[in-house]
């Protein structure tokens, strides 16, 4: 690329055709001396970071317009830099390649990144109680930071807090006068006195942090004794200068009228211009090897002194107080009994920490951003879902609504009908009876027939008479209304509705499922079981979350729908733990994710059999259960009928049963459990040779020789723990498992017996020649040894006493579909 148009405006016809062409302050570059020049793209990062997209502009003008250019060549890149003038700087560089340009394009999106970042680290920066950025940060003993002007306010403040106590307790008639903001000579008077031994003011050592709210003692020094965080006041300093990048700094040694300064001296604590650094710094002489940045007015300390000895450097770090300490604290002050560290090996062990905690972050970057998708869709989710469910609830009370519409116009119809009926019946009752005030003429007309003394004419008339008078006499005698005023039967007992509208509520939450481990059992395929609090609503539907725990990586979630309180899951890989959790659904709700629980897998295939009911055991003190899944040991019929002769004791022997399946090759587990109460039981494995013997050689009961239960062949049992047997037995008494000797592992009799676990797992590789002893329920290995695999090996059992064992159902029936044959 020989030939392109400049950024800047540089024409394409110069030496060297500048890609890109930059405007900057005088201040980036004059600080770099031609020998000290760094590479382009840090110096770039680091200045752009500082001057923000605003300042991000380039001169309108050509290159050729700007006079005479001054190269400079990168001592690292040999990337050409030029000056111009005296007062401002360009940079241009000559970009040979796509790898140059994808460089640059990488820079750009990291500065963007970037500015993110110094958004987000200025609440690092801001002092919690001024709410500034932080002033000469001090650390206080709680690790929290605050200004030094700060800090002797709230002791000045805490003081008149104190004082205006005493004072009010002797004069509670005296006006109280607080001073908000005490002026700074009164403050620094109140700290120079309380830092006199003799002084009369009281001395104020405690105080509220700011940060924590917690109260922090200073000790006895006071302010006096805390530590410059110099480290904080550097980054605030950088923080500040990339908020005012276009703020000059005047040089310190010029003549009125000053120049702007191009650096800073850190020892002698001043800003020069060039001209005056080198005045003031000559070379050959030790000012020369002076250390010097760019222009700031905040000056750091080059060595951190102690607080306690004014005159002592810190060399150590007490792991103690967790602070840097001089050799004198060490000798005789307060740290002379702590554990203390050199300052190198403090500074490498911190900063591994803070890289990895910072490595960490940096990491989970990805892992943050997606959570904050799933809130962003969570907050989007409950504004939908609640409008869903105000929605709904209006629905439901238009619904009541309705109801009682209905329900008050078909109550209205019937009263109305009822009172227009009564109405009725009453109105022709009340003429009817008018009727019978016009009877008044008929008694007349009656008396008046009475006086008629023809017989027949009388006869002719009174018949018909006497009827009407005697349907009158009758209505009179049998008066009653025809219908009644009330309307009790109409009133209307709303006192249960009231009850039932008063208890109106949401129906029953879904509760949260729990994972009942109990039940739950993993080996070739994993069966997990949960279940609901009885009190609330059954879910329609189960999604059942699992994943394999990983130390490197967090793996995604597997999801297995189901409507059934269990599900069993293939495909697991054996020897690893996985994690598992479930929630429930009913319609469009769900409930909360349930407890996460853990479960290893066997450390290999499950290993399937039954008790031998043919091997030869001693069928009267063994009994076997008709699905050969259960022995239980027992006293037997003959020592019964001869216990009458028993009257100190007797000797009897182990009771051997095995399984129905060897191994001759591959890895198998195999899990059982055994009573509590059983008296001595040992469990392992055995060859089929060592078996022939301890089965087939009865011993007498009466014999005090029962040389199985030492579990060797020779009589010698230290010499055997040497060499690997063809079988190994555990020891199971008491509720404890006693732990085979060996003299590879050398412990106590103690440390041999450890509790009883409710499952035990028995775990043989006989390409190795090993076996182990596993806590089942957690996939726990508790004790492992050789074993000399020989022959046919079996699950070996004998029982002394009475005590049963249970194998596992998964070990036993081949038949379950969660089961798998070897």
């Amino acid at each position: 690329m020989e030939a392109g148009s400049a950024v800047g405006g540089a024409t394409a016809g110069s030496a060297w055709a500048p890609l890109m062409l930059g405007f900057f302050s005088h201040e980036i570059f004059t600080s770099l001396q031609p020998t000290r020049v760094i590479c382009f793209h840090l110096a770039l990062l680091s200045y752009l970071l500082q001057l923000g997209p605003a300042r991000l502009t380039g001169p309108s003008a050509h290159l050729s317009n700007f006079g005479e250019l001054r190269p400079l060549r990168c001592c690292r890149c040999l990337i050409p830099l030029c000056l111009l003038g005296e007062t401002t700087w360009f940079y241009a560089f000559k970009m040979n390649g796509s790898d140059e340009i994808h460089q640059f394009g990488f820079i750009v999106d990291t500065i963007q990144k970037s500015q993110g970042v110094i958004k987000n680290i200025e609440r690092e920066l801001v002092c919690p109680s001024c709410k500034e950025l932080y002033t000469h940060p001090l650390i206080l003993p709680c690790q929290h930071n605050i200004c030094h002007k700060c800090l002797k306010e709230l002791l000045y403040l805490t003081l008149e807090d104190s004082t205006d106590v005493s004072s009010e307790a002797s004069t509670p008639g005296s006006p109280r006068i607080r001073m908000t903001s005490p002026s700074v000579e009164r403050i620094d008077r109140l700290v120079r006195s309380g830092s006199k031994r003799n002084s009369l003011t009281p001395k104020i050592t405690t105080i509220s942090c700011p940060g924590c709210l917690h109260d922090v003692d200073l000790g006895e020094r006071g302010i006096n004794g805390l530590f410059r965080n110099v480290t904080l006041e550097a980054i605030v300093e950088r923080y500040r200068q990339a908020a005012r990048a276009a703020t000059a700094i005047m040089c310190d040694y010029c003549k009125p009228p000053a120049q702007e300064s191009t650096k800073s001296c850190m020892d002698c604590n001043a800003s020069f211009c060039n001209e005056c650094f080198k005045i003031n710094h000559p070379w050959g002489t030790v000012k020369a090897q002076h250390e010097y940045v760019g222009p700031t007015n905040q000056f750091r300390p080059k060595v951190l002194m102690c607080p306690e000895h004014e005159m002592e450097k810190v060399n150590m770090y007490c792991e103690i107080c967790r602070r840097p300490v001089c050799h004198l604290c060490k000798l005789g002050g307060a740290h002379a009994n702590h554990r203390v560290t050199t300052m190198s090996t403090a500074y490498k062990t911190l900063k591994e920490k803070l890289t990895k905690g910072i490595s960490y972050l940096i990491s989970k970057e990805s892992q943050v951003k997606d959570q904050l998708s799933e809130l962003e869709i969570l907050i989007k989710q409950t504004e939908s879902n609640g409008e869903k469910a105000k929605e709904d609830a209006t629905y439901n009370f238009e619904k009541l609504y309705n109801i009682l519409e209905e329900r008050k116009s078909f109550v209205m119809r019937s009263i109305e009908n009822s009172k227009s009926l009564r109405l009725e019946k009453l109105k022709n009752q009340v003429e009817e009876y008018q009727g019978l005030l016009e009877n008044n003429g008929l008694v007349g007309y009656a008396q008046e027939v009475l006086k008629e003394t023809d017989h027949s004419c009388f006869v002719q008339i009174a018949k018909q008479l006497h009827i009407r008078i005697q349907k009158a006499s009758d209505s009179l005698k049998s008066f009653r209304p025809a219908a009644q005023p009330g309307f009790e039967e109409y009133f209307l007992d709303v006192a249960q509705e009231e009850d039932l509208l008063g208890e109106i509520a949401f129906s029953k939450a879904l509760a949260m499922p729990e994972i009942n481990m109990e039940q739950s059992k993993i080996y070739n395929k994993a069966r997990i079981c949960w279940q609901e609090p009885s009190d609330s609503l059954s879910a329609d539907s189960y999604v059942l979350e699992y994943r394999r725990l990983d130390k490197n990586e967090d793996l995604l979630w597997n999801e297995i729908e189901t409507a059934n309180t269990s599900k069993i899951l293939s495909d697991l890989e054996l020897n690893s733990q996985y994690c598992f959790r479930v929630k429930g659904f009913r319609g469009s709700t769900s409930t909360p994710l349930s407890k996460e629980v853990v479960l290893h897998t066997p450390p290999a295939p499950v290993f399937s059999f039954l008790f031998d009911d043919k091997c030869g055991y001693n069928k009267e003190h063994l009994m076997l259960n008709a699905q050969r899944d259960t022995v239980e040991s027992m006293a037997g019929i003959s020592l019964l009928l001869g216990a009458e002769r028993v009257q100190v004791g007797c000797y009897t022997c182990l009771d051997y049963i095995i399984g129905d399946t060897g191994i001759t090759k591959g890895r198998h587990f195999w899990a059982f459990s055994i009573e509590s109460h059983s008296y001595l039981v040992k469990v392992g494995v055995a060859s089929d040779i060592k078996l022939q013997e301890w089965l087939h050689n009865p011993r007498d009961i009466s014999s005090p020789r029962y040389d199985q239960d030492s579990g060797h062949d020779s009589g010698s049992e230290d010499t055997s723990y040497d060499s690997s047997q063809p079988f190994t037995l555990a020891t199971i008494g008491m509720k404890k498992l006693f732990i085979p000797k060996s003299s590879h592992v050398t412990c106590t009799a103690a440390e041999r017996v450890i509790p009883l676990p409710t499952r035990i797992g028995i775990c043989l590789d006989y390409d190795e020649g090993k076996v182990g002893f596993y806590d089942a329920n957690i996939m726990k290995c508790l004790y492992e040894r050789d074993v000399d695999c020989i022959g046919t090996m079996y699950p070996a059992f004998a029982l002394l006493g009475g005590g049963a064992i249970h194998l596992e159902e998964v070990i036993t029936a081949n038949h379950l579909d969660y089961s798998h044959e070897i």
